[in-house]
């Protein structure tokens, strides 16, 4: 078994345009390191120079105690898994798992003895003797796993390997790689565009903006404290709600646009935004943090209430999630660059833009009777909201509970 270890990587084109900038990445031996952001944020160009696919411009790839940097792929003692499948279609499964034990000459019966251990790990000992146009996806995908787990290589390194299949099926094998990388134990690079894949099978996560590192940290860590407004726009779905906003010059409250919430004592004496009173903040508020007001029996203060106009209801059975609209500026760009819209490109990590058309996301329970059109009002948990730097982008105070409780 081995670690990476990604040592001030730097990649940069020909055309002089800068792939990846500074990267400092360690993955344990054993852990699951998932590198996630938006399309052309640097994760895949990562993964091609770990692999040896890419030359590195400058820094250096460990693994184990050994530079990699100018060895060829396949002296890295590294497995591969893309995104399409690369199975050779007129063998066999069997022969697609065993075709990298063939090319080294072991002995036949060892090879027949690595390729059925392989299928009984994945579920394919059925199908060994079928050819991959008889699979489904997730089948194919499983053989293309194999091929990489009778190498039994010193890291595992995963190219999007679940965005070719239906949502049920990810949903599946995202369950699938996770049991299996624990049952092998082999470091693991994996790199998705998706969110969600990313905070469900992570030891860690790596967050990437525009090549350059945004935080890595466990996945409940990187919800619950996100370093800047990137990671706090891109990790969570719905994404969380932020706002333009300014601090009283008191520090006891923070104004949404005509409505005021109040802060907790703890974030009221928080040292880090005594700069920022009477100045612009940017307040984000998960979904969850938001509840119906209708559905609460205790009295709450006005200082915790937001009100806005409800523009839709999705019902999702076990939970309401309520588009809703407010009279204050909403940072709009930074959910633009997650989603890939025209409107935010050029934007950095730290960079936001402020719109007219407002939008909110409320996750409140099912029992809620909110409807479109109706005036709504939200009782916000004040203990969880998120403070940033408007300039920098960088967190300036955020809830602590949650993650006190998670270590």
């Amino acid at each position: 078994m081995a670690t990476i270890e990604i040592e001030h990587v730097t990649k940069i084109y020909p055309n002089g345009s800068e792939a990846v900038s500074d990267l400092s990445l360690d993955v344990a031996d054993g852990e699951f390191m998932v590198l996630v952001g938006p399309s052309g944020c640097g994760k895949t160009t990562t993964l091609r120079m770990v692999a040896g696919l890419e030359d590195i411009s400058e820094g250096a790839v460990r693994v184990g105690e050994r530079v990699v940097n100018d060895l060829s792929p396949r002296d890295r003692d590294m497995a591969m898994v893309f995104q399409n499948y690369a199975l050779y279609p007129h063998m066999t499964v069997a022969e697609n798992i065993g075709f990298a034990l063939k090319l080294r000459k072991l002995p036949k019966e060892e090879i027949r003895e690595k390729v059925e251990e392989a299928a009984r790990i994945l579920g394919l000992s059925e199908h060994l003797r079928r050819k991959p146009g008889q699979l489904s996806g997730g089948q194919r995908q499983r053989v293309a796993m194999g091929r990489a787990i009778v190498r039994e290589p010193a890291v595992f390194l995963m190219d999007e390997p679940l965005s070719n299949l239906d949502a049920k099926l990810r949903v599946q094998m995202r369950a699938e790689i996770s049991r299996i990388q624990r049952r092998l134990g082999v470091a693991t690079l994996y790199v998705t565009h998706d969110q969600i894949e990313a905070m469900t099978m992570g030891d860690r996560v790596a967050v990437l903006s525009a090549g350059t590192l945004q935080q890595c940290d466990a996945p409940q860590a990187l919800y619950d404290a996100p370093a800047n407004l990137f990671v706090a726009a891109f990790i969570g779905s719905p994404a969380m709600n932020l706002y333009q906003a300014a601090l009283d010059p008191d520090g006891g409250g923070v104004r949404v646009g005509k409505q005021m919430l109040e802060l907790p004592a703890r974030q009221r004496d928080d040292r880090a935004l005594a700069p920022f009173r009477g100045e612009d903040v940017v307040v984000g508020i998960r979904p969850e943090d938001l509840s119906d007001a209708t559905l609460l029996t205790g009295a709450t203060s006005e200082r915790q209430h937001l009100v806005g106009t409800v523009e839709l209801v999705e019902a999702l059975g076990s939970e309401k999630l309520v588009h809703f609209r407010l009279e204050a500026e909403h940072v709009r760009g930074l959910q633009s660059v997650v989603a890939g819209h025209d409107d935010a490109e050029g934007l950095e990590a730290g960079e936001i833009s402020a719109a007219a058309n407002v939008n909110g996301v409320a996750r409140v329970e099912p029992a809620s009777r909110l409807r479109a059109g109706e005036q709504a009002r939200f009782v916000v948990a004040t203990d969880r909201l998120h403070l940033f730097d408007p300039t920098s982008g960088n967190a300036l105070s955020g809830p602590v509970a949650r993650i006190e409780q998670a270590s």
